[in-house]
């Protein structure tokens, strides 16, 4: 037996709270209020908790779908761009999923948050290791250097402060990015 397919309709409100809620963590994780999310997403409040019955049902749908839009990137920037910049391209992209992470992991709670970030490890890593590896078979990118460090080096972005975020987080991807790459 298959799954019921929704209506054309519940799958736009979905799509609409799913945005909505974005916009919220990106504006600070205290913004997340579900009533304004509704409004926002054009919906009512019975609309809103019939897609999420738990405001930690709608963050982990939020983080989810960030993560796969992220994984899912990096194979489209290297099909159009050299590696180097297919790695700098999807790192403009993760500085906007590590803003929602940041607000998601603030919002939940600490087994929930748990959950998420270990289950976004291996896709994440595996993107990371994708980017990388074509780099390094160009010869862009050092030889010496593997998923799990870059993943290091990108931690320091959920310790920005919203105040450093704007000024500081794109600047310090670009550092890791210098350092990735190889030297003559």
């Amino acid at each position: 037996m298959t799954a019921p397919r929704r209506r054309a309709d519940a799958t736009e409100n979905r799509a609409r709270i799913i945005e909505a809620a974005r916009a919220a963590l990106a504006a600070g994780p205290q913004e997340l209020k579900l009533n304004a999310v509704a409004r926002q997403a054009g919906v009512g409040q019975g609309t809103l908790y019939r897609h999420f019955p738990t405001r930690e049902d709608l963050l982990a749908e939020v983080y989810r779908q960030d993560v796969d839009e992220l994984v899912a990137a990096a194979p489209q920037l290297l099909e159009r761009h050299p590696p180097v910049e297919a790695l700098a391209r999807w790192f403009d992209r993760l500085v906007g999923y590590a803003r929602v992470k940041r607000g998601v992991l603030t919002a939940v709670t600490a087994g929930a948050a748990q959950d998420l970030a270990a289950g976004s490890h291996g896709p994440i890593g595996d993107a990371v290791t994708a980017l990388l590896a074509a780099g390094q078979a160009e010869g862009t990118i050092r030889p010496d250097v593997d998923a799990r460090d870059v993943i290091v080096l990108i931690g320091y972005l959920s310790h920005l402060s919203e105040q450093e975020w704007e000024p500081r987080a794109r600047h310090l991807l670009t550092v890791v990015l210098d350092g990735l790459r190889t030297r003559p």
